[in-house]
């Protein structure tokens, strides 16, 4: 059993998919907003609420994860608004992106962590393809403004890396966590 610290649908769907045990307990840890590099910044934020849940749920083991899309060296969140929405699919239309979430595993006062990079290929968008994308409501939650698991699967040309890291949380990454941790019939 592990304290998932996110309040992500899509994180909770991943472990499941992969038959973990656990419960949810939301992380009130104010995210930084600035760091060395965007894939510290994503590890950092990471740590930061997981240590958050950890200090008030000691009794298992505490996951924290953070995603962030960066293009250019600019820092893509979830949009504020529609044109917020629509300004990022634009700059995302026909060029290659980059993918980070950070994990972080607290397990006994000690820390377990890494980040993980994918590459996302866009495929050219139209803009009325990008207007039909944002009536959905689908990006106005996600980081980057789109779901690679949802409506957005049709601008995606390719990827180079996980794809559950694309939709928040690289599995494979944490189960190398958990078996590291020597957390369950992990060998």
């Amino acid at each position: 059993m592990i304290i998932l610290a996110s309040a992500s649908p899509r994180r909770r769907e991943l472990l499941e998919q992969i038959g973990e045990e656990f419960v949810v307990k939301v992380s009130e840890a104010e995210e930084v907003k600035s760091a060395n590099s965007p894939l510290e910044l994503a590890e950092k934020n990471a740590k930061l609420k997981a240590l958050a849940v950890a200090k008030e749920h000691r009794e298992y083991p505490v996951l924290g994860a953070d995603t962030i899309v960066v293009l250019d060296g600019k820092i893509y969140g979830k949009p504020k608004d529609e044109q917020d929405a629509r300004q990022m699919l634009k700059s995302f239309s026909g060029r290659v992106h980059e993918v980070l979430t950070g994990i972080c595993l607290v397990k006994d006062e000690k820390i377990y962590s890494k980040t993980v990079r994918t590459e996302v290929t866009f495929g050219e968008m139209t803009e009325k393809e990008i207007e039909e994308y944002i009536a959905t409501k689908e990006p106005m939650d996600k980081a980057g403004a789109y779901a690679i698991q949802g409506k957005a699967a049709r601008f995606i040309k390719c990827i180079n890396g996980s794809f559950s890291n694309v939709v928040g949380l690289p599995l494979h990454e944490l189960n190398e966590l958990l078996k590291e941790a020597k957390l369950k019939n992990r060998v």
